[in-house]
């Protein structure tokens, strides 16, 4: 039998079947073992796996099922390691306050993040009516998004609600994502017409109290399938060289335009990227930004290659010798 993945939590997992029967899963030992030995995928939300069906609700999970999407970030504590935190998710919000929490560099993160996993990100920008400065960010938003489409938000007045609805189409997953506070829990609880997550009222300081403790995808009334997830505290980019050139997208194109194919876009001669920071065309702070990802992203495949030769040297030691 096959089920999708609607939460998982320190109780077990919970599967939707079809007809609408969730079950509570727990992995198999030898899925168990094959995710130790990093021959299989932990389950996640959005997952589709291959379950078999015990007494009362409950059920095994024996597979994970190839993903065609994912949403992955950097592992708590581990400076080089990832993990996948969604799957399957055909869209994903990328939901940011205009009062207090906006923030353009970690939109352009956000960005690298989702594209690289192979979903499609929509910039949601929430709680327009707590911002006097929100046309500007918008406009600033703009600057960063060549590609993406931006909605623009108030749940307290209404404004841009019914766009943001239209855009949720029937059978497909989406997925909230962003810090905490900005208004995700309420927005489902608007879509499913009661209050299935909590939602805390806004502090004296303009920002909203978050209470989403674990992700969970909802089934909604029009048919559309949507992820609350809890707020990040910390964003760290992923191996998402990919990501970062989708989200760089108008950079990317004008570094088509190098003398050489390998430019660092510094002090080499016929820089195209160098150009059009003279000429206006590129805002400085843009391409500072641009360049700070790929310093990271730099670092990051250095250290993976760094920890891949000590475990091949460990690996080296630990066999058996004749």
């Amino acid at each position: 039998m096959k089920g999708r993945v609607v939460s998982d939590h320190k109780g077990g997992t919970n599967v939707l079947v079809e007809g609408g029967v969730e079950h509570l899963a727990v992995i198999s030992g030898k899925l168990r073992r094959q995710i130790k030995l990093g021959e299989a995928e932990k389950p996640v939300v959005g997952d589709v796996v291959e379950l078999e069906p015990q007494k009362g609700d409950r059920a095994i999970i024996h597979a994970v099922l190839p993903r065609q999407t994912v949403v992955r970030r950097k592992a708590a504590g581990g400076e080089h390691e990832t993990q996948v935190i969604l799957a399957n998710v055909d869209a994903v919000f990328v939901t940011m306050a205009l009062n207090e929490d906006f923030n353009v560099r970690r939109l352009e993160r956000y960005l690298s993040m989702v594209w690289d996993g192979g979903a499609t990100p929509i910039v949601l920008l929430t709680k327009a009516d707590l911002a006097p400065d929100a046309e500007e960010k918008v406009v600033r938003a703009k600057s960063v998004c060549p590609r993406e489409r931006i909605l623009v938000t108030s749940h307290a007045s209404g404004a841009g609600l019914s766009a943001l609805d239209e855009a949720l189409e029937a059978g497909k997953t989406y997925a909230l994502l962003g810090s905490s506070g900005v208004g995700k829990s309420t927005l489902v609880n608007r879509w499913l017409g009661q209050s299935a997550q909590a939602v805390k009222t806004i502090k004296d300081d303009g920002k909203g109290r978050h209470t989403t403790t674990h992700r969970e995808l909802f089934l909604l009334p029009n048919g559309a399938l949507v992820v609350d997830t809890p707020g990040m505290r910390e964003l760290g980019l992923s191996d998402v060289e990919g990501g970062v050139s989708e989200a760089f997208n108008d950079v990317d194109n004008i570094a088509k335009g190098c003398r050489f194919s390998d430019c660092g876009h510094a002090n080499e001669p016929d820089c195209a990227v160098q150009a059009a920071l003279a000429a206006g065309a590129l805002s400085d702070e843009r391409y500072r930004s641009y360049t700070k990802l790929q310093r990271e992203l730099q670092a990051r495949a250095a250290g993976q290659s760094h920890e891949s030769r000590a475990a091949r040297k460990r690996r080296h030691r630990n066999a058996p010798r004749p």
